[in-house]
């Protein structure tokens, strides 16, 4: 299940992603309708789920701030919102990495994604750069 965060609504990203991603895409809204979900909750949403992947530009509110759960992954990109559309290739890519081809690899790691490298941190927050 990959869980996008709300900024990216009306975007078409998820359109773009279930394109080639074969599990469920979906709003963090979703999850919780009708209700303000604020950053310092989503944790607590995500492992509540089964597996999930979130993907989120607001990178300076998740990396390195979010605790890395083997419940859920997080993914960082560091774009602004008018190159958004990158967001579907992009984690294609990402998911082709060993680290990340399957979702029970995908899991307990915090991922930032730049123009020019990859870096996740684990539950001991030493980082690792592709």
């Amino acid at each position: 299940m990959i869980i996008l965060d709300e900024q990216l609504l009306g975007r078409n990203i998820e359109t773009e992603i279930a394109k080639w991603y074969r599990g469920a895409v979906q709003f963090v809204i979703e999850l919780r309708p009708r209700t303000v979900i604020k950053d310092e909750a989503i944790p607590k949403l995500l492992r509540q789920q089964k597996q999930p992947t979130f993907v989120t530009i607001n990178e300076k509110d998740f990396w390195l701030k979010v605790p890395a759960n083997n419940k859920y992954c997080v993914v960082c990109f560091t774009l602004p919102d008018s190159r958004s559309e990158e967001i579907s290739q992009s984690l294609r890519i990402l998911f082709r990495y060993p680290e990340f081809s399957t979702k029970s690899k995908r899991m307990g790691k915090v991922v930032r994604i730049t123009d020019r490298e990859i870096s996740y941190y684990t539950s001991g927050m030493h980082i690792i750069t592709l």
